[in-house]
Formats: structure tokens, sequence, C-alpha cells
């Protein structure tokens, strides 16, 4: 028999948040993301791993490999097998640096910039409906928010990977 209710609501809302509060939140915040933002981009080679690395070599664009798993805070073998999977969809390809030729550059290949556009798409639509209950100027102000405290994170923890968050929760 289930006893869990339909609904659940949050942690009252008080003058001064609680201790906890805040990691109760964006857990419940990043579980609900990271659902939805994997079923978007359920179409490309390694999930989500694999669209964040196409993405940061279109928006981003490292100057090399070695940067690139620096930005996605991927270790460099694996960073190596999620590159030749994506080779593998003729969605990336592999070409000399230009600034040292022994090095290599990850450049999205004309597909992955297509595949790219269309998962953007359904990644966008996804987010619009985790941040339904906020309008616009909430939605804009949460996401700059987010975003300076992510990188807080990231310099007070050089190398910190957001993929262990998620594999924790689990």
């Amino acid at each position: 028999m289930n006893t869990a209710p339909d609904t659940v609501t949050a942690p009252a809302a008080a003058s001064t948040p609680n201790p906890g509060d805040l990691a109760w939140h964006m857990g419940m915040i990043l579980r609900g993301h990271q659902s939805r933002f994997a079923e978007a981009v359920a179409g490309i080679p390694c999930g989500v791993r694999g669209f964040q690395l196409l993405s940061t070599v279109v928006h981003h664009d490292p100057a090399n490999q070695q940067a690139l798993g620096g930005h996605l805070g991927i270790d460099r073998t694996v960073l190596t097998y999620l590159i030749d999977d994506l080779v593998q969809a003729n969605l990336v390809e592999r070409i000399p640096a230009p600034s040292d030729r022994r090095a290599r550059k990850i450049i999205a290949t004309a597909q992955g910039l297509e595949t790219l556009k269309r998962l953007e798409g359904k990644v966008a639509q996804a987010e619009q409906e985790l941040l339904a209950q906020l309008d616009e100027s909430e939605s804009r102000q949460l996401q700059e928010l987010l975003a300076k405290l992510s990188l807080t994170v990231r310099n007070l923890q050089p190398g910190t990977n957001p993929c262990d968050a998620v594999e924790q929760l689990g």
C-alpha cells in the first residue's frame, strides 16, 4: 500500500531560513532538472555529458582537448571515451590545435551544430517547465544567482566535477 502523499510541501517559509533548507531546496531542484535534462538530450551519445561537451565546444571554443576537460571538470581518460563516442556519431571531430600542433582541438561538425540546435530547443522547453512557477524576471534572476554561486564554488574548489553531485544524489 502506498502511503506517500500525492503532493509534498516545502519546509515552511520563515523570515529566517533554517540551516539545511538550502540543501533541501537545491537537491529538489537538481533532481527535477536532471531528470528533465536527461530526457531532453536522450538522443545524443552519452546523454547529458555528451550534450555538455558539444555545447562547450560550440559556445566556449576551448583551445584544446585539455582545456575542454578542465572546463567540464571531466577526467582526461573519461573525456577521451566521450569524445570518441561523439566522433563516431559524427557530432565532433579532432583537429590539430592551432597553438600546438601536438595537441588536439575538438570542433563541432555540421551535423553536431544541427543536433545541438535541436537539443537546445528541447532543453529550453524542459527548463521552462521546471521554472513555470516563476515569472520571467524571477527566472532570469534565479539563473543569474545560480551562475554566480556555481562560479564561486568552482573558484573555491578547483576541479569540482558537477557530475559528482548528481551521482551522489542517486
